[in-house]
């Protein structure tokens, strides 16, 4: 029997944002000669190591290959690790089958939502498309969230989108990857006030020291964007997430996690168990988190 057992514990710190993969040059173009250290393998052994040394419990993976075949095999690793909370897919929203996709993906209790690289896609009223519309009206249904994954320059788009779907739940990933190496905020925090008045709309803390000066960056460089989620959203739609293994082009894990701590720490302490686990509880629907470390403490 496993060490883990299950029960729902809103204490629990979960993870809200990791990856897993095997590494594949031809499939993986995205990781370029400059992030070469991505070049490998990297799975469930590797990253509950890093769980357990800075004490979170458990974790959402996120797709980053965009195929079927990549969501069965996050399932797959998520049926044999119990660390593992919940998954985030893809799917083509697009296919005229979505329908039938999302009723067979149904069967799979930890599949909690889906992501499409929107970032990547060259037209930036992608996430407004009629076809890709219809396929996130249908997620609802299915009780699927839906993680918008964009640069600034596509916020308006996703400001359209959420305010035509009130009621389908969305997260938005990293911030949309503000300008941080280059000092930037405008017009992307007016954007994210805007986005944030739908109320159906969590933010991710996550992925931000990728966004810095990879090699030079300091805390003082990240807490400005923090003060703009935090202002824009409130504490309680705000959700840690590691961005492992990506984050470790510019910081370890445990430095990933001790920036988003210290400024929690410092401006909304009363917070914490939400912002790393209480809200990721609540935006995903988990009906049970694994008791380990939680239980210790």
């Amino acid at each position: 029997m496993s060490a883990y057992v299950w029960s729902l514990a809103e204490k629990m710190n979960i993870d809200s944002h990791q990856h897993f993969w095997r590494y594949d040059a031809a499939r993986d173009a995205w990781i370029t000669d400059g992030m070469s250290l991505l070049r490998r393998d990297f799975l469930p052994d590797e990253f509950v190591a890093e769980l357990d040394a800075n004490r979170m419990d458990c974790s959402i993976v996120v797709q980053v290959d965009q195929s079927e075949e990549e969501t069965l095999f996050l399932l797959d690793v998520a049926k044999q690790n119990e660390r593992i909370a919940g998954v985030v897919g893809w799917v083509d929203l697009r296919a005229p089958s979505i329908e039938e996709r999302l009723r067979f993906f149904a069967q799979y209790e930890k599949l909690r939502g889906f992501r499409h690289i929107a970032q990547g896609e060259a037209d930036d009223q992608f996430l407004v498309g009629r076809d890709f519309t219809r396929g996130i009206a249908l997620l609802r249904e299915f009780g699927f969230v839906y993680e918008i994954l964009i640069y600034p320059k596509q916020l308006p788009a996703a400001i359209e989108l959420v305010a035509r779907f009130p009621e389908q739940r969305f997260v938005l990933n990293h911030l949309a990857k503000p300008l941080i190496k280059d000092g930037v905020r405008e017009p992307w925090a007016s954007y994210m006030r805007a986005i944030a008045q739908n109320t159906n709309v969590f933010c991710k803390l996550s992925g931000l020291v990728t966004e810095a000066d990879w090699l030079h960056w300091k805390p003082e460089d990240i807490w400005p964007y923090l003060d703009v989620a935090f202002e824009a959203f409130g504490p309680d739609r705000l959700i840690f997430g590691s961005d492992w293994p990506v984050c470790l082009l510019a910081a370890s894990y445990g430095r990933v996690k001790e920036v988003i701590k210290t400024y929690v720490d410092a401006h909304a302490p009363q917070s914490k168990k939400d912002i790393f686990g209480g809200n990721a509880i609540r935006f995903y629907g988990l009906k049970a988190a694994p008791r380990g470390l939680a239980a210790q403490r």
